[in-house]
């Protein structure tokens, strides 16, 4: 005897949501696959450390820090982009002598990019001593080249990978106060997380986007008080900022606005491309966040995919845009694989991460100063398929139902209920 519509419907959603593999990722890691998973981050942080070129992003901010000991400003060296706040956030790390910091920077930043992963993974009640949190970072780690190079060259990007999640970690637990603390101190780390004001924004909570944007100003005003000629910043510092830097990030720069030039696409189209998207991409997050009843969790699905996509649209105009800033959104949408629907369970998620994977070949036209081309496809593809998650409208199905002495039939069409967003990911 055949199943009845229902069942057969059931056992579908499931085969196509991936919870047949769900659980075994959900169970407790052997030990070995912890020693494993250490030794691949303890490997990574020891061959940075050996590289001539560890640490070259943060050398800027340090050097921006021995300047204002010095008595100098220091926004006389153009290459320092960000706020005062920073200038004071990095004096301790001034103090630190270089050949320790050669080896406490990389696991600074591996540590990190650990604490947004678990964050990451306690938002969606992941137990952190399942196989999907020891392995998955390593093998996130291994796979994702950007992870490599940042923590190669210390940028302050990690920063913000860690602020975010553990931010939407307190928003979900109702400390929205405490979140906004958290973006605070984040923004005056680097002023990354600067557009998560909109989510703040879209949920009401004005604490939390008064504290995200009070705190970052204050410790820059202290910082503008203890140093010479802070006016550089707006008359020097800004504009070369607007102007997305110069000849030397832009090959590296990921941004459509510098990436279809490159391809022979005139700038003002770029940018109204650029804008475009972006504009698209505000949309699907206040629409995403508007949709509270299809997730069939307690909402940290809503907030992980409207943060993500409000990120994902503002890499799509920032100058420059570079290939670790996707580490801000990645672990928060891996994380999510645990949700039936969710943004990483399409094929085209892992289609759009292709190009970043390490154990895949490409022409040698696609290295080094042509990478952004790489990050750039990376960063669109992520648009979309996110994107498309948001603004996914619910499906209705009908169920079957079975009266006393009468064959099987269905409900009227107004009374069907909201099928759960467990398939049909992939578009």
């Amino acid at each position: 005897m055949g199943l009845r519509p229902g069942i057969r419907l059931m056992r579908w959603e499931a085969l196509r949501s991936g919870d047949r593999f769900l659980p075994w990722l959900l169970r407790p890691a052997p030990r070995s696959w912890q020693a494993a998973s250490l030794a691949v981050l303890l490997g990574i942080c020891v061959s940075t450390s050996l590289r001539a070129n560890w640490g070259s992003d943060n050398a800027f901010v340090v050097k921006a820090a021995q300047t204002l000991l010095e008595g100098g400003s220091p926004y006389e060296d153009k290459r320092f982009l960000y706020l005062p706040s920073a200038v004071l956030m990095a004096v301790p790390e001034a103090l630190v002598p270089r050949e320790v910091l050669r080896w406490v920077l990389p696991v600074g930043m591996s540590a990190l990019l650990g604490v947004g992963w678990l964050a990451a993974l306690r938002l969606f009640s992941v137990p952190l001593r399942s196989r999907l949190a020891v392995g998955g970072l390593a093998v996130f780690a291994l796979a994702y080249k950007p992870y490599v190079n940042l923590v190669l060259i210390g940028n302050w990007t990690a920063v913000s990978a860690a602020a975010l999640p553990v931010a939407l970690l307190l928003a979900h637990r109702r400390s929205w106060g405490r979140a906004g603390l958290v973006v605070g101190l984040a923004i005056a780390c680097k002023p990354m997380l600067v557009p998560i004001g909109l989510l703040f924004l879209l949920a009401r909570r004005w604490r939390a986007l008064a504290a995200a944007v009070l705190v970052p100003l204050g410790i820059s005003l202290a910082g503008a008080l203890v140093m010479p000629s802070p006016t550089l910043f707006f008359t020097k510092t800004l504009p070369f900022l607007l102007q997305g830097q110069d000849a030397y990030a832009l090959p590296w720069d990921a941004s459509p606005i510098a990436v279809l030039p490159r391809l022979g696409v005139p700038q003002p189209v770029a940018v109204l491309v650029a804008f475009a998207g972006a504009a698209a991409g505000l949309w699907a997050a206040r629409a995403r966040w508007r949709r509270t009843d299809q997730d069939g969790d307690g909402g940290e699905l809503r907030l992980v995919e409207t943060a993500c996509m409000v990120m994902l649209a503002a890499f799509l105009v920032s100058r420059p845009s570079f290939d670790h800033y996707l580490l801000v959104v990645l672990p928060l949408l891996l994380a999510s694989v645990v949700r039936p629907g969710s943004a990483v369970r399409s094929p085209w998620f892992w289609v759009a991460l292709t190009p970043q994977l390490a154990l895949v070949p490409w022409p040698s036209e696609l290295d080094r100063k042509r990478r952004a081309f790489k990050d750039c496809a990376t960063l669109c593809g992520l648009t979309i398929v996110v994107g498309r998650r948001a603004l996914r409208s619910g499906r209705v199905i009908l169920e079957p139902v079975t009266t006393a002495g009468s064959p099987p039939r269905t409900e009227p069409e107004c009374a069907a209920t909201p099928a759960e967003s467990a398939s049909r990911t992939a578009f």
